[in-house]
C-alpha cells in the first residue's frame, strides 16, 4: 500500500537536513564566540588580537553565508553579534561605522547588531571617564544619540528589534547621566 521507497526517500533528506542545521548551528556558535573574544579584546585595549579575531570571524560569517535559511534562529543571532563586534571594531580603529552593505548583512541583523553596539560604547565611554578621557565619552554619547535618532525614523513594528531598539533609549540615558555628571564637576 504504501511505497517504502518514497519513506526512504524523505528519511534520507530529513538526515541531510539535519546535518546541514547543526553545521549552521556549529558555525553560528564560532561566530558568536569570535564576536565575543573581538569585543573582549578591544575593551582591554588589545588591538593586535582583535586584528586577529576579526579576519577569523570574517572567515567564519563566509563559511555560514552559503547555507540556505534553515529552522533555526542561530544563524540570525550570529548575523547581529557579528554586526556588533564588526562596527564595535570600526569604530575603536577608524572612528567610524560600517553600512549595512560593507558587512553584508540583512537589514534586521544589522539594525539588532547596532542596538547591541550601543551597550558596548556605553561600557567604552565609562571606561574613557575612569580614564579621564572625557573627549571620547562625549563623542560616544554623541554617536549613540545619532543612532537613536535614526531609529525614530522607523516606524517599527511590535516585535524583537522594536523590544531591542529600546535599549538603545536606555544606554543613552546612561550616557546622558555620565556626561551630566561630568558637567557638574566641570569636567567637560
Amino acid at each position: 500500500m504504501l511505497d517504502k521507497k518514497d519513506f526512504g526517500k524523505i528519511r534520507k533528506e530529513i538526515a541531510a537536513f539535519d546535518i546541514k542545521r547543526e553545521e549552521v548551528i556549529q558555525k553560528s556558535r564560532d561566530v558568536i564566540n569570535s564576536s565575543k573574544r573581538i569585543i573582549y579584546a578591544l575593551h582591554r585595549g588589545d588591538i593586535k588580537s582583535a586584528d586577529l579575531y576579526v579576519k577569523e570571524i570574517e572567515k567564519q560569517k563566509k563559511s555560514l553565508d552559503i547555507y540556505p535559511c534553515l529552522d533555526t534562529n542561530i544563524d540570525q543571532t550570529a548575523l547581529q553579534e557579528y554586526v556588533e563586534a564588526l562596527c564595535y571594531y570600526r569604530f575603536i580603529k577608524n572612528n567610524k561605522i560600517p553600512t549595512r552593505s560593507f558587512l553584508k548583512v540583512d537589514n534586521e541583523s544589522y539594525l539588532m547588531g547596532l542596538c547591541d553596539l550601543t551597550g558596548e560604547l556605553v561600557r567604552k565611554a565609562v571606561n574613557d571617564v575612569i580614564k579621564k578621557n572625557f573627549k571620547q565619552a562625549m563623542e560616544i554619547k554623541n554617536l549613540v544619540e545619532e543612532i537613536y535618532g535614526e531609529f525614530l525614523e522607523f516606524n517599527l513594528r511590535n516585535g524583537g528589534l522594536r523590544k531591542k531598539s529600546d535599549q538603545i533609549k536606555w544606554n543613552l540615558k546612561k550616557l546622558e547621566d555620565v556626561v551630566f555628571e561630568l558637567k557638574l564637576k566641570g569636567k567637560i
